[in-house]
């Protein structure tokens, strides 16, 4: 049996069944509802699908024409969706233990940003893999503010956008076990920058946070709407976390490292030239 959870552990599910198969989607809306450079999802059969708790705590957002979104209201972590057919998807960051299939292919690499590069040898594809029929609501978002020379970021839905004014201090792949949980993510693509450099133009009185009690600093902060996860504004460190998943554009700057990959999903496997901690990175 293979079980999951968010990140506040409200919403907690369990697969009776083997796990069908796994891919890396790159598209702009699973970026946006993840905060994440790309998403990895994998399918059960939905009879072998069931919430164990917190189903009720569910928020939903329809991000196209009968496609709806699901996170967990508490702590914006996505969880699994109604149904597509007779699979159900599920968010496999949010997954534990051994789950006893890896990625198998890269979806919607023609949406992906720059700043994320592709050095394994998985299948690519532009769209949806042939012969995967699912109707087409993957499609580039629209231009959510006006451009003044700084990189702009927005949750999925357009509630709430901002624009990332300072310097960026680093950047960071986490792929830490509550990173996983948060994003649903293999990793949680964070970039940072001061607490004053991030200047919310609208929507943060639609943000909502939650706190790991036991964590001295982790908070995710998200959009009450559609769930995606927003910058997490820090005065007393001096620090705004910027999830990299919305921004909308490329802000100049490149991911520095791969960190707590001593933690990394067994599934996760880097393909990368940046420097890997299997903790957190070394003090400057």
């Amino acid at each position: 049996m293979i079980s999951g959870s968010c990140l506040c552990r409200a919403v907690a599910w369990e697969i009776d069944g083997p796990l069908q198969w796994m891919s890396h989607c790159h598209c702009s809306r699973c970026r946006k509802a993840h905060g994440a450079a790309f998403v990895t999802y994998s399918a059960a059969n939905a009879a072998d699908f069931r919430f164990v708790r917190g189903s009720e705590r569910i928020g939903r957002y329809e991000s196209s024409p009968g496609f709806f979104r699901p996170f967990c209201s508490q702590c914006g972590s996505v969880v699994p969706g109604d149904p597509w057919g007779p699979l159900v998807f599920v968010p496999a960051g949010c997954l534990d233990g051994e789950l006893g299939v890896k990625p198998e292919m890269h979806i919607f690499v023609s949406a992906k940003p720059p700043w994320v590069e592709l050095n394994d040898a998985l299948p690519r594809f532009d769209g949806y893999p042939p012969g995967f029929e699912a109707p087409a609501t993957l499609a580039e978002l629209p231009e959510r503010t006006p451009y003044a020379g700084k990189p702009r970021g927005s949750c999925l839905c357009g509630a709430v956008a901002y624009v990332v004014e300072g310097a960026p201090l680093r950047w960071w792949f986490c792929h830490c076990g509550r990173c996983r949980k948060a994003r649903g993510a293999a990793c949680a693509s964070n970039l940072f920058t001061a607490a004053d450099g991030v200047r919310f133009v609208r929507g943060e009185d639609r943000t909502a946070a939650y706190k790991i009690p036991e964590a001295q600093f982790f908070r995710q902060v998200f959009c009450r709407t559609c769930g995606s996860a927003v910058p997490n504004v820090d005065p007393a460190r001096n620090v705004a976390v910027i999830p990299a998943g919305t921004l909308d554009d490329d802000p100049g700057f490149r991911p520095q490292a791969h960190i707590f990959v001593g933690s990394k999903a067994t599934w996760d496997d880097i393909h990368s030239a940046l420097p890997q901690y299997p903790g957190p990175p070394p003090s400057p």
